[in-house]
């Protein structure tokens, strides 16, 4: 059976391991996936699992039970949340309830109170999760849910098949709430063929992964939302154009929850942010683009903002004749054979339609006008890949075959696909070393978080942590720990300043809590450090 899981948390280590070793937790239901000393441990952890449930003393340094309840509410809606405390005091047990959280225990606590505790909390968690995967449920709310008139006005402001002006008429009409001075377009998508037996069932489970979407992303931002052909396409409503990295940020933690509690691998594709209607099928264009570069990270289930994978280049012509869409898509993404294929399917359709010369002609130019568009947005040297003096007539004038043609088209298309790889490569390692340069410069500051280092970088977090792992093999936190942990080690070496002088210049405002990470690096608080070092 799949176990929910669940994490412990309390400064005391014999409580942990008493409570840890009281109850069956695989016989209850549930998986205890870490047990960690206080809440800022406890909310990172939270984070990078996405746990079901989160027991936790009320009185921790560094971040007590209460406070991490309200982050957890917060941020991760369906965590369950048990507190427990030493003190009988109702003041803390009114706080518990005001957090909603699932129960709140007195110390010492017993083995049949956890349990009894715990069966309570797996029947809502199996109530929950059977509730988003009854597909009879499901199949009924979709179809009272989804009101034709206003899917079909959406669809056609996403293709551009509707004029801005006849877009506001109707958008007036069915008095939607949709105008705001900025729109970005994001797609939701999942791979259900390991779980479902019918075809029928996939969209059943991509309704589920709407509505956890849906409910989550309204309480963040204004929105507008549609099942969109096998994705799901929702329109950000946007006061400014910063508010894009919220957008992004939001569309990541859904990829987490839809995998989490569906058991797929979700993704999504962001496109840029434009002011007016008209152009939010440009945005739409780019989230296509940017949902298939998942391909080529290692990252499962994330979002995947079009800026941080690819130039911002000029869209007034999105749709390319005769498969040149496959082509391009294939030079930015597809392995060798891809784009070889394309262009042997590129060359058969202008045989078999027995085209004129003038139509041979005007489609080669049509190749070559988007090659040239795509060498421009990545900024690449036309000379390098045709050489000097390079003259497009005089080009196809030497062909005297498809077949030549072909052989020609690839070799271009298979040099550009090598330096765009090693462009996408090359912005990934500055990117990189940009950022490492400025946590060394910024370390001592306390408020440094991936967040600001992401605005001063222009790349979006989830783009950025990606990257960064890759390269350092560990996360932006753990990175960052390292280098305050190695200046502090420096300075306890070569200064005679306190512990609390040496916490501040390295970044921690709380010592106790500098100490706390010292030791738990080290196996020394930094005063036994600093004798041992005397000694």
């Amino acid at each position: 059976m799949n176990l929910y899981k669940m994490i412990l948390v309390d400064d005391e280590e014999d409580v942990r391991v008493s409570i840890e070793r009281k109850v069956d937790w695989n016989a209850l239901g549930f998986q205890l996936v870490g047990a960690v000393s206080n809440g800022e441990e406890a909310l990172e952890l939270a984070e990078q699992i996405h746990v079901d449930v989160v027991m936790t003393d009320i009185k921790m340094p560094f971040m007590d039970g209460l406070t991490l309840c309200a982050k957890l509410k917060e941020n991760y809606k369906n965590t369950k949340v048990v507190l427990y405390s030493g003190f009988d005091d109702f003041e803390l047990a009114r706080e518990a309830i005001h957090l909603e959280a699932e129960e709140y225990l007195l110390k010492p606590i017993a083995a049949k109170d956890i349990e009894k505790v715990f069966r309570k909390i797996k029947q809502n968690l199996d109530k929950e999760f059977d509730e988003r995967r009854n597909l009879e449920n499901l199949h009924e709310y979709y179809r009272k849910s989804l009101p034709m008139m206003k899917d079909q006005l959406l669809a056609g402001i996403l293709e551009g098949r509707i004029t801005e002006e006849n877009a506001e008429t109707m958008i007036h009409t069915y008095d939607m709430p949709f105008f705001a001075p900025y729109y970005a377009v994001g797609l939701l998508g999942a791979d259900f063929r390991g779980i479902v037996k019918k075809p029928q069932e996939s969209q059943m489970l991509l309704l589920s992964l709407k509505n956890i979407a849906i409910e989550y992303l309204e309480k963040h931002m204004e929105i507008q939302h549609m099942m969109y052909l096998d994705k799901i396409a929702i329109i950000a409503r946007l006061s400014k154009p910063l508010e894009i990295r919220d957008f992004v940020y939001h569309m990541n933690q859904i990829c987490k929850m839809g995998s989490r509690m569906l058991e797929a691998n979700v993704d999504a594709g962001i496109g840029h942010v434009y002011s007016g209607i008209s152009k939010i099928a440009v945005s739409y264009a780019e989230a296509k683009e940017a949902f298939d570069y998942r391909v080529l990270l290692d990252e499962e289930c994330q979002a995947i903002y079009i800026n941080d994978v690819e130039p911002q280049k000029d869209n007034s012509f999105l749709e390319e004749p005769l498969g040149l869409q496959e082509i391009i898509r294939n030079i930015k993404l597809g392995s060798k054979d891809e784009v070889s294929r394309s262009v042997d399917s590129f060359v058969k359709e202008l045989k078999v339609y027995k085209i004129s010369v003038q139509q041979y002609q005007m489609a080669f130019m049509e190749f070559m006008t988007e090659i040239f568009k795509l060498l421009r947005s990545y900024q690449l040297d036309i000379a390098e890949i045709f050489g000097k003096n390079f003259d497009l007539y005089q080009e196809m004038g030497k062909f005297r075959s498809f077949e030549e043609t072909s052989a020609w088209m690839k070799e271009k298309c298979l040099k550009i696909r090598q330096l765009i790889q090693k462009e996408r490569a090359d912005s990934a390692n500055v990117m990189t070393e940009k950022a490492r340069q400025y946590i060394e410069e910024h370390y001592s500051d306390s408020t440094l978080s991936v967040e600001h280092l992401c605005n001063h970088l222009n790349v979006s977090a989830t783009y950025f942590s990606v990257m960064f792992k890759k390269e350092f093999g560990m996360s932006f936190i753990s990175y960052l720990t390292k280098v305050r942990l190695e200046h502090a080690v420096e300075l306890l070496d070569n200064t005679e300043d306190k512990s609390y002088i040496i916490a501040e210049k390295v970044g921690y405002t709380e010592a106790n809590y500098f100490s706390y990470v010292f030791k738990k690096q080290y196996g020394v608080s930094p005063t036994k450090y600093r004798t041992n070092k005397g000694k």
